[in-house]
């Protein structure tokens, strides 16, 4: 047993701490590790906590990603000097695995540290809303994964080009296999970048029954909460070959509504019509500077006479626009009242109505 090299190791470690061999350096390397780990996250601590850290988002952000990262980066680079120093004594076949150990680690660093800034980062960007956001994210995530995954490769000593050749003909075997998966992914794609539709916004499609609130944009199925809340998963290449409405993109809501007079009110339907206009170009919630207001008489029944309204409303909310147009409704009945005038019979059919 003691022709064993670990073992002749140990038994001459104390030895070799006193008279400076290969077990105080090894010491020695782990006391810096320790001392460099702990001085670099007082100095990272310090840095968020200076004034106007927490203004300055981008500078935050990069600090907190960096914190973790850096720690296991030293460790990784300490305990591999360390085995180093190990490997000239014992010259083990072991620790030949040492060196792309080490670089494996400092990759994974790498990668941690990217990881978490694109977590943090993506946040503070403006102009972004939040579906392009996180496209933005869950590309970089693969990108980095994907290159992390191949520098490591290479490290090890597997050969690249072999694995992309390799990765390009199973792409094409794959690419047949799950066409659907692909195209809903594509899809997906076309929707972060031609931006149709948001998460939060109120969708309905003319082609099909979809309507409801988008709470989800994946890239494979678009989760949307229809009103009588209940989900609607939809594959993303459907969104391609169907139109969509997006009401929640309206700058204004339409108020068009008919109004029936009786027959025997046909001299004051002039005066009620101009009444009715001036009401609405004076109305505060009623946007007539901008938008288009007409208000005249559209026709006649056998029963009625009948005027439109055809105006906009400053609110694209829909329980205000409601508020507004009952406002309105109630302010034309009072200008029909004040004129002596009268609404055709309620249960009075209306051809053509």
């Amino acid at each position: 047993m003691r022709d064993n090299p670990y073992f002749q190791w140990l038994e001459h470690a104390g030895a070799g701490i006193s008279a400076g061999g290969p077990a105080s350096q090894v010491l020695l390397i782990v006391v810096c590790a320790l001392v460099v780990e702990f001085l670099l996250r007082r100095a990272l601590r310090k840095l968020q906590l200076r004034p106007g850290a927490a203004e300055n988002s981008w500078d935050s952000a990069v600090l907190a990603a960096l914190r973790r990262p850096a720690s296991l980066l030293i460790w990784v680079l300490g305990l591999g000097f360390a085995m180093d120093v190990v490997q000239a004594e014992l010259r083990a076949e072991i620790f030949t695995a040492v060196a792309p150990l080490r670089r494996a680690g400092v990759i994974v660093a790498i990668a941690w540290f990217l990881l978490g800034l694109t977590r943090r980062m993506l946040p503070v960007l403006g102009g972004l809303d939040f579906a392009t956001r996180d496209a933005v994210r869950r590309l970089l995530r693969a990108s980095i994964f994907i290159t992390a995954a191949l520098v490591m490769m290479q490290t090890f000593g597997f050969n690249i080009a072999g694995v992309l050749a390799f990765g390009g003909i199973g792409g094409i075997a794959i690419g047949f296999a799950a066409r659907d998966l692909l195209a809903n992914f594509f899809g997906g794609l076309m929707l972060y970048l031609d931006r149709p539709f948001k998460v939060g916004d109120w969708v309905r499609s003319p082609d099909r029954e979809i309507e409801g609130t988008v709470e989800d944009i994946g890239w494979r199925l678009t989760r949307i909460r229809a009103f009588d809340m209940r989900p609607v998963y939809v594959p993303n290449n459907i969104f391609s070959g169907m139109a969509i409405v997006n009401p929640s993109r309206m700058s204004h809501r339409q108020i068009y509504q008919t109004i029936h007079l009786r027959h025997a009110d046909a001299g004051k339907v002039a005066v009620i019509v101009d009444d009715v206009k001036e009401m609405l170009k004076d109305h505060d919630a009623i946007e007539s500077e901008k938008q288009t207001v007409v208000v005249n008489l559209d026709g006649f029944t056998p029963y009625s006479l009948k005027f439109f309204i055809y105006a906009y409303t400053g609110t694209t909310q829909w329980a205000a626009y409601h508020a507004v147009k009952q406002d309105v409704l109630l302010r034309v009945h009072g200008i029909i009242s004040k004129h002596g005038a009268e609404l055709a019979g309620a249960n009075m059919y209306l051809p053509g109505e």
